[in-house]
């Protein structure tokens, strides 16, 4: 089997540089969508036709198993699959797509690929308001023997409400042929490769159909409305495919999986918050409102409380992270780590049941088990050229304001009293302070703003 995917046309309605078939949905390119689609149906050939923004097109979605054909210029869609044929397959079945139509399913494409074995299939669907589609024209006995494009179909054919998906599938040897025979004697001056239809019919090849599960599987995008129609499509059913899973979601209306979201049992998820890239949430998770995560992992019994961003992290299980925390790539939490407030991890490791409750920095650092963090404390791990590290050993407790410049150790059991500097290591057992001694001066009085 062949699978063709027409992805050249330049989509004037999107009013935007980026090729149309390049803009996401659901966190992923149009076009990813179809040839992600393509490949679960392991096809002999893959073949993309692109055009318009043509380099940006291959640099995006370049792969080993995607052969290119250039459309240049673009004369309609059966101008379009005449490029790809030096890249098919000349035996078996050629499909074709379209890089504008994300939503197909791959169920639906086999049993239009069986409706072709014995000849040519057209997947068609019935729509209440068929406007702007090719209709599906059928003689007395219900047999397909054409299809009219809206610019060219009469009043009467204006009616039919069986329209054209452009999606079909029909014998590889015989595409040569018909192509070579297409004519652009239409109101729009294109190559339409919907016109083999009529010539299958011609030389007596049966020409089935077959229907998507519904008509949200074969709708395009041609503007930013029909895009974002799509995406609310998408996300629905992805929450639709949660819940039906057993995990709680406040409000599946205000949900955006922009990836792929695993979730153990009882997990709940609250309202706008936003999943992107691979993210696994373990049993009886619960993320609050307006969280952002991606390429996580969030073991079982953690709770993201409002507003928290966890990127590039893995969390262990029974933490609490929260509200308005960020975990920043390389960050991995072990079990019962709370992270509070403001406070931000980056590159660090932090083992079992320590806390940073509020307003700290820790970056570039290994952090041991029961170790307190305390408000204002920071990492001091960058000098402006270079990076370095900072180890904080077991049961240590930092008190306030307190700034490390690393490479520094602080020991095992270690106490840092409240606004020290430090600078060198700090031994274990000891309480270490770096501070000016206090001094009050009696007498003195603000300065007074000079008048004039």
């Amino acid at each position: 089997m062949n699978i063709v995917i027409l992805a050249a046309g330049q989509g004037k309605r999107m009013h935007s540089n980026l090729p149309k078939v390049l803009h996401p949905l659901a966190g992923k390119a149009l076009a990813a969508h179809v040839i992600d689609t393509a490949r679960s149906l392991s096809p002999q050939r893959l073949c993309l036709v692109y055009g318009h923004g043509g380099e940006t097109v291959r640099r995006t979605l370049e792969a080993p198993d995607l052969a290119w054909a250039l459309q240049e210029p673009q004369l309609g869609t059966g101008h379009a699959v005449q490029q790809a044929l030096p890249h098919l397959s000349p035996e078996g079945v050629t499909l074709i797509l379209y890089g504008d139509v994300p939503l197909i399913q791959a169920a639906t494409l086999q049993k239009l690929l069986h409706a072709a074995r014995d000849g040519l299939a057209i997947l068609t669907v019935e729509l209440d308001d068929p406007t702007g589609y090719g209709r599906i024209v059928r003689d007395g006995a219900g047999r397909v023997v054409r299809i009219v494009e809206q610019k060219d179909a009469s009043a009467g054919e204006k009616t039919i409400r069986e329209v054209n998906t452009g999606i079909m599938a029909l014998p590889t040897a015989r595409l040569d042929e018909w192509l070579a025979r297409l004519s652009n004697d239409n109101a729009q001056r294109e190559y339409y490769l919907t016109d083999i239809v009529a010539m299958a019919v011609a030389a007596g090849l049966p020409v089935n159909t077959a229907h998507p599960a519904g008509p949200w599987e074969v709708l395009g995008v041609n503007s930013k409305v029909q895009l974002a129609e799509l995406e609310r499509i998408v996300q629905r059913r992805t929450a639709d495919a949660l819940l039906e899973q057993g995990v709680r979601l406040a409000d599946p209306a205000r949900l955006d999986v922009r990836g792929t979201l695993s979730c153990g049992r009882d997990v709940f998820i609250d309202v706008n918050c936003v999943f992107e890239g691979l993210v696994e949430l373990g049993e009886a998770v619960e993320i609050g409102p307006n969280c952002v995560l991606k390429n996580a992992r969030i073991g079982a019994g953690t709770r993201l409380a409002a507003f928290s961003h966890v990127e590039e992290a893995v969390v262990g299980p029974d933490g609490a992270i929260g509200p308005f925390a960020r975990l920043r790539p390389g960050t991995e939490l072990a079990a019962g780590v709370h992270i509070g407030n403001f406070v931000e991890i980056k590159n660090s490791r932090i083992a079992a049941h320590s806390k940073a409750n509020h307003l700290a920095y820790v970056g570039d650092a290994v952090v041991g088990s029961r170790v307190n963090i305390g408000a204002g404390t920071i990492t001091c791990n960058y000098d402006g050229a270079n990076k370095y590290q900072t180890v904080i050993e077991d049961d240590v407790f930092i008190g306030s304001d307190t700034q490390l410049v690393a490479p520094v150790t602080v020991g095992r059991g270690a106490t840092l009293g409240a606004g020290t500097t430090l600078t060198g290591d700090a031994p274990p057992d000891t309480l270490t302070i770096s501070r000016v001694r206090q001094v009050s001066i009696p007498g003195w009085k603000r300065p007074q703003k000079t008048r004039k």
